[in-house]
């Protein structure tokens, strides 16, 4: 299955890693995928964690539903803390996890699945200073640069962006199978 039928969400906020966003936006573009950028408001600028990179968002919460998404990639930095203060950011990735579809987090990504209420039970691999909060929400912490569990994709770091990106392609081609989501 090729990637020119999916529609991807990445979703940020201000202080996004540089490259946790643009290595895999670049690459899912790449492999003809729609890739749309979601944040808190509509055409809002945004200025990455080392002030490197600015990005425009595409849409807002407001205008999106999961339904039009097959998967959703949370790039790290300070960005998922504060998206995890939107309820309706917290809203659609729940929806995209409820309907079976890919959810990929990497470095501070997961700190955002422990708000949405998905961590508990789930095999996870995150930045070193958020595996507390991953545990003490139910998760189950290994160190590895790329773990699959369910329908969600969890990567460290910058360094794990190669395994992070072709697990994402490869769960979306159906090379990599997802378990049912629960």
């Amino acid at each position: 299955m090729s990637l020119k039928t999916r529609d991807i969400a990445i979703v940020i906020a201000n202080e996004f890693d540089e490259q946790e966003f643009k290595q895999p936006y670049e690459r899912l573009q790449q492999e003809g995928a729609r890739v749309v950028v979601i944040g808190i408001e509509a055409e809002q600028n945004l200025v990455s964690h080392h002030r490197q990179e600015e990005v425009m968002t595409d849409m807002s919460f407001d205008d999106v539903n999961a339904d039009d998404f097959d998967a959703v990639v949370i790039p790290g930095g300070c960005s998922p803390d504060k998206l995890r203060l939107s309820d309706n950011a917290v809203g659609f990735v729940r929806d995209i996890y409820d309907q079976g579809k890919l959810v990929a987090a990497i470095c501070h990504g997961p700190s955002l699945l422990i708000s949405v209420g998905i961590v508990r039970g789930k095999t996870m691999t995150s930045w070193p200073s958020i595996t507390v909060d991953l545990k003490n929400a139910g998760a189950i912490i290994v160190d590895a640069e790329v773990v699959i569990d369910g329908n969600i994709v969890t990567s460290r770091n910058v360094s794990d962006l190669p395994a992070f990106i072709r697990a994402i392609i490869n769960v979306l081609e159906g090379k990599e199978k997802m378990a049912a989501a629960g």
